[in-house]
C-alpha cells in the first residue's frame, strides 16, 4: 500500500527487534520524509501500536550515489543480525533481503533486483 502510493522500489531490508534498516529511493511526488512516515502509522496500525510508542521519531537517511554504494550498504544491513548475535550466518535471518540478494529466493518484502524485476515483466505480458 505504501510502496504503491509512493511509488518506492525496496532494494534491501533487515528487521532486528530494536531497529530496521531499510534500503530505498527517494519518492519522486513526495518527500522520504513522507514515506517513512506513512510506513510507521501503516505498521503500527496494523499491530495494534500507538506510532508514538512503537517507533522512534527521528530516522537516518544516507544517499547512495553508485551501484558499489549500494552493495556495501546491503552488506553493511544484511550483516547486522550477525552484529547483535542473533544468527551464525546472514542467510540465516529470516527478516531480512540477504537471501532474495544471495539465492534469488523470494521473501516478506518484494524487492527490486534485476531478476524479480525481469520475472515481473514476464508475469505481466506472458509470451504467446
Amino acid at each position: 500500500m505504501v510502496r504503491r502510493r509512493f511509488q518506492a522500489c525496496v532494494y534491501g531490508y533487515v528487521v532486528v527487534p530494536e531497529h530496521v534498516h531499510l534500503s530505498v529511493n527517494e519518492p519522486e511526488q513526495a518527500p522520504l520524509s513522507s514515506l517513512i512516515q506513512s510506513l510507521k502509522q501503516t505498521v503500527a496500525r496494523r499491530f495494534g501500536f500507538d506510532g508514538a510508542h512503537f517507533w522512534q521519531r527521528r530516522y537516518y537517511d544516507f544517499n547512495v550515489w553508485s551501484g558499489r554504494k549500494l552493495i556495501e550498504k546491503l552488506r553493511y544491513i544484511h550483516r547486522n543480525p550477525l552484529r547483535r548475535g542473533l544468527v551464525d550466518k546472514p542467510e540465516d535471518w529470516r527478516w531480512s533481503s540477504f537471501r532474495h540478494c544471495l539465492y534469488r529466493e523470494e521473501g516478506i518484502v518484494e524487492i527490486e533486483s534485476g531478476w524479480a524485476i525481469k520475472r515481473r515483466k514476464k508475469w505481466q505480458h506472458p509470451h504467446p
